[in-house]
């Protein structure tokens, strides 16, 4: 019987856990005599999202809400209340997501968004290093996250990576770290992809 106890509980923690991750979040912006609604979606996932704005002193269009279409890793306007001169707006807002897409779904104008991938990744610029710009032009054209450090620069993080790669004053490559596993032999950006999902 304790036995079931624990299982029902590590399920229980387990569903709370995958309950609370959710990829989009809603942010507001001032604009003059507005405020407008947009939700960021920092998943690779594309969504349809509907919002319903609640609350006193604004005015808002009475039509009725629409489902919008999020793509992945993006920012999204969703709607925008018109503020009442001199009073602060009191609000709550409804977001229904839906990862079934409708063909229905309003496709808006979007930005584009850097998101966080599975493992973090860093690109270290060597001395002697000739040939980087490649990786770093399909880090920029992607939609993660990165970071990159010239060692010539960074003298602590040079001797840092001294202890892992004591011949790093040689490589004419960059050294590229995925979630703490280092590639110091040429990388191309699709085998980086192909790391990052493992």
């Amino acid at each position: 019987m304790p036995k079931i106890k624990i299982l029902i509980i590590l399920l229980c923690i387990t569903f709370q856990i995958n309950a609370q991750e959710t990829p989009l979040r809603v942010v507001t912006k001032d604009i003059p005599n507005r405020l407008a609604f947009y939700v960021i979606n920092e998943n690779k996932q594309d969504f349809d999202v509907q919002i319903t704005i609640s609350g006193t002193n604004f005015r808002q269009s009475q039509s009725r809400p629409r489902w919008i279409r999020i793509p992945g890793a993006s920012k999204v306007h969703l709607k925008s209340i018109f503020l009442i001169r001199g009073k602060k707006p009191n609000y709550t807002y409804d977001l229904k997501v839906n990862d079934s897409l409708s063909k229905r779904a309003l496709k808006k104008e979007f930005e584009r968004i850097k998101i966080k991938p599975k493992k973090s990744i860093t690109v270290y610029i060597t001395e002697k290093c000739i040939n980087y710009d490649s990786i770093i032009q399909a880090l920029e054209k992607s939609n993660y996250k990165y970071t990159v450090y010239i060692l010539s620069e960074k003298p602590k993080i040079k001797n840092q990576l001294k202890n892992y790669l004591f011949e790093i004053d040689s490589i004419k490559t960059p050294i590229i770290n995925l979630g703490g596993k280092l590639f110091t032999n040429p990388i191309t950006y699709d085998e980086l992809l192909e790391e990052l999902n493992k």
